[in-house]
């Protein structure tokens, strides 16, 4: 698949659920309405959607929320995407968590032929970390990460930098990760949603947060992908992969390779915008053989670029990123 301005589109990013066990500043608000379940994707038309999109030539699926496994059954999703991991027509199967149930999933995850997963962790320090998700427990999200180390994942921590919250632990969780064989990613917050507090506020540039990195370590840039927008650099003395994320001081949408399906069944052609097609009205009312055409017009619609912008009050589009997928 390519979009209007030739990129080739081999990634897909599906947010099975906008439900999450934890409320992130960044991300949510700390009251949520949530998507009722009927307008909700069941799991099976998940998987459906997911098919047609590998038989168009996706070959990498990233699961995402929310958070994916408060789902309930999401296990069975993963083992039947899984499927196509054997026979070749999927290189590779992927997950975004926030660690708190990883203890639980991590060995059937593995089994399902997920290899790699990221989970989100802002800092290392207990009341920092409590204070961030609003009342999360950081011993469960750490035990998770002990858990998919145990079963064999290669684990990614993603980091958002927080202006008065973890700008001086960038360098602290680097080590961390280090020290543990984990590959460590740095973003920038995103304008997504109305959280009840002001993004400015914590608004953290990535020069500003790497600031320390780089006073002590030299950082060396690797010609490194693995799907999404981050850029790779090799760190001084140290096996730790970084990366860093840029919505908004540097653009990285020149190379986008990704289409997002939130857990309602929409496309966002992209994250900072709000145009998009409905896939599950276009497979509930005609069946699979609907959902080529809606694909096109996706394809046919992907902007080239977000928008993304900072500021009193700013916020890029109305949906939180729990609904489109982080």
């Amino acid at each position: 698949m390519s979009d209007g301005f030739g990129r080739h589109i081999e990634y897909l990013r599906i947010s099975v659920t906008d439900r999450c066990d934890l409320r992130c500043r960044y991300c949510m608000a700390e009251r949520m309405t949530f998507l009722p379940r009927d307008e909700v994707l069941t799991l099976d038309e998940v998987a459906i959607i997911a098919e047609r999109f590998i038989a168009r030539g996706v070959r990498r699926i990233r699961l995402t929320g929310g958070e994916p496994l408060v789902r309930r059954d999401v296990g069975d999703l993963v083992r039947r995407i899984g499927r196509h991991l054997n026979g070749g027509s999927l290189d590779e199967l992927t997950l975004t968590t926030n660690g708190t149930r990883l203890s639980e999933y991590a060995g059937s995850l593995f089994d399902a032929g997920v290899r790699r997963i990221n989970i989100s962790l802002d800092t290392l320090d207990p009341a920092i970390f409590a204070h961030i998700t609003r009342g999360g427990d950081i011993e469960k999200t750490l035990a998770g990460i002990a858990a998919a180390n145990a079963a064999g994942h290669r684990v990614k921590i993603n980091m958002v930098a927080l202006r008065g919250l973890n700008e001086d632990a960038v360098l602290p969780m680097l080590r961390w990760c280090d020290r543990r064989g984990h590959d460590l990613t740095v973003i920038e917050t995103m304008p997504l949603g109305d959280t009840g507090e002001d993004r400015t506020d914590h608004y953290l540039p990535m020069d500003e947060a790497l600031a320390p990195v780089r006073a002590a370590l030299e950082l060396r840039p690797l010609p490194v992908r693995t799907g999404g927008p981050a850029r790779y650099f090799a760190v001084e003395g140290m096996r730790v992969k970084l990366g860093i994320i840029t919505p908004l001081t540097r653009n990285f949408c020149a190379d986008c390779n990704r289409m997002r399906l939130t857990c309602e069944g929409k496309i966002f052609m992209c994250l900072g915008h709000e145009d998009h097609v409905d896939l599950k009205a276009a497979f509930r009312s005609g069946g699979a053989g609907a959902l080529d055409a809606m694909i096109d017009r996706a394809l046919g619609a992907k902007p080239l670029r977000h928008e993304f912008a900072i500021g009193r009050g700013v916020s890029a589009t109305r949906r939180h990123m729990s609904v489109t997928g982080g």
